[in-house]
């Protein structure tokens, strides 16, 4: 797949921006992990302050009362979900838990009154997530101060995660809608752009056709073959200018023999395709769709160029016409003996810019697919091989089972 510089551009944009964003996300991340750590570090202070606070009102009753009041106002102050147990884990303090879960004060050495089986998996939680404060008791013995990191810790671990993600469900609306602007301009410039085209094509078909008919009358050529193929390829020019005409209108269709409206374009487009290549149209004569011949014989014109260009040299073009067997469907089957189709590109050849063609625009089978959806039908590969040809696959809905878009 070659792609247009447009194409190429739009990528390298793309790129960069990803880069730019994945910049900002790595960056965000870093400094929400050193904010962590060290407010991480400042919450092991608190609890070992709080345990060395607790240790003195226990075991130092000496103390003055001033130096009690500090004490016990220093301790007050540091705010931090922990428990003190003993080797054993006996729970002996607690400190910012949830009050529901006990009757009794906090701070007490009574301990029958609270939900053991509520402390003991908080106690939990804190082996699994800090290291303990081992206090040396003075007359023998360790409690370990266990606790666990503060709902703004807790908090600010999550918020780059909450933050990237809320900003890139914003950027993902804001791409989405500016997309959608952006092709929508890009649409009314085609539309215009095909219109004007339409209009200047008009002038030079005309003056076409009056010559033709000068060239018959002066050289009395009125069933010269080649002047019948002429006027053929002036009217298709016509016809070509009447698709850019009606460019970015909804399409006016009508129930068609779907086999009569391929035979005839086949008809046309033998005489200008190479004699090495034979193309046969077979299947179902009767079957009708809601058809738009114009836009339906681009789609065959699409359709048997991409066939013609597949084969090098000799080959043949197959068009199967049948309808499934409840009559709802009608089923076109375009195959060639061409160089294939890889399976990995068989939704790709549709995309716009998709080309295999160093000349080549990649807009043939996009153009396509829009007209199909545009008969309420849809277009695939059905299948591939390499060096052995490909087939696509129209499936259209019945005249009797059409159903036209709701708007």
């Amino acid at each position: 797949m070659s792609l247009t510089p447009y194409q190429y551009n739009q990528q390298r944009w793309k790129f960069a921006l990803l880069i730019f964003a994945a910049l900002i996300a790595g960056a965000s991340l870093l400094y929400t992990n050193y904010l962590v750590r060290n407010l991480s570090k400042s919450e092991r202070t608190k609890a070992e302050v709080w345990a060395m606070s607790t240790r003195a009102i226990l075991t130092m009753p000496d103390v003055d009362d001033e130096m009690i009041t500090f004490i016990y106002s220093v301790r007050d102050s540091l705010s931090l979900p922990a428990i003190i147990a003993d080797a054993q884990d006996s729970i002996i303090y607690w400190r910012d838990l949830d009050s529901t879960k006990t009757n009794i004060l906090e701070d007490t050495t009574e301990s029958t009154m609270y939900d053991p089986g509520y402390f003991h998996r908080q106690l939990a939680i804190m082996k699994r997530s800090h290291m303990p404060i081992i206090i040396n008791l003075p007359h023998g013995g360790q409690w370990y101060v266990y606790y666990k990191d503060s709902l703004l810790l807790t908090q600010l671990r999550i918020f780059p995660y909450v933050q990237l993600t809320l900003i890139a469900i914003f950027l993902g609306i804001a791409y989405t809608v500016f997309n959608a602007i952006r092709k929508s301009e890009q649409n009314l410039v085609w539309v215009g752009m095909a219109k004007e085209a339409a209009h200047q094509l008009g002038t030079p078909i005309s003056s076409l056709m009056a010559w033709l008919e000068l060239v018959r009358a002066k050289f009395d050529a009125e069933n010269d073959s080649l002047l019948y193929e002429m006027e053929n390829d002036v009217k298709r020019l016509e016809v070509v200018a009447d698709r850019f005409s009606k460019i970015g209108s909804a399409p006016v269709l009508k129930s068609q023999a779907v086999y009569k409206v391929v035979v005839d374009f086949v008809n046309y487009f033998k005489v200008r395709t190479s004699d090495r290549i034979v193309i046969n149209v077979s299947g179902d004569t009767k079957a009708e769709a809601m058809l738009n011949v114009p836009l339906f014989d681009w789609v065959l014109e699409n359709l048997l160029k991409n066939a013609a260009n597949a084969i090098e040299s000799a080959g043949r073009i197959d068009i199967v016409i049948s309808e499934n067997i409840a009559k709802e469907q009608i089923f076109i089957d375009i195959s060639d003996t061409g160089k294939g189709i890889p399976k990995t590109k068989f939704d790709a050849v549709f995309q716009p810019g998709f080309t295999t063609r160093k000349r080549g625009w990649g807009l043939g089978l996009s153009l396509t697919k829009r007209m199909i959806e545009y008969h309420r039908g849809h277009i695939f590969v059905k299948e591939s091989e390499i060096d052995r040809g490909t087939t696509f696959r129209i499936v259209l809905p019945s005249s009797q089972t059409y159903e036209p878009a709701q708007i």
